[in-house]
């Protein structure tokens, strides 16, 4: 019997200010921005290229936050969160492929449609970044 494959989505906590970024997808859920990884590419490239192309702005990737299989319709995928701080301007752009681009604050993501682990991994990096000063 053969090991399971899954698909690798790798996410990024964004902060501006105190507001965390999220979007919307078709399924109307609210998730991080970030990606499937591609054969051979590194999974902070992967999010660096993803957070640019959904959400038009530059992270540093800095710390892996969590690591869940997350349950679709479709099938499964492994969803790796990682803490990202903005690199830059920040002039929020959204792509094509989201609906809605939303900043919010971390007593309102209790309220929306979204997996527990985004909400798990938006507080931990929250708590860091309060922990480091930032």
């Amino acid at each position: 019997m053969s090991a399971p494959r899954f698909p690798v989505s790798v996410k990024g906590v964004v902060f501006l200010g105190d507001r965390v970024a999220l979007l919307r997808n078709e399924r109307e859920e609210w998730e991080l921005p970030g990606g499937r990884l591609e054969t051979g590419e590194d999974p902070v490239s992967c999010l660096v290229r993803e957070v640019k192309e959904e959400l038009g702005i530059a992270v540093a990737v800095e710390a892996i936050l969590d690591c869940w299989r997350y349950e679709l319709q479709a099938g499964e995928v492994v969803i790796v969160t990682y803490g990202c701080r903005n690199d830059g301007e920040a002039s929020l752009q959204i792509s094509a492929e989201h609906r809605v681009l939303g900043l919010f604050g971390v007593t309102e993501i209790a309220a929306l449609n979204m997996p527990e682990g985004y909400r798990r991994s938006i507080r931990h990096w929250d708590r860091l970044l309060r922990e480091q000063g930032s």
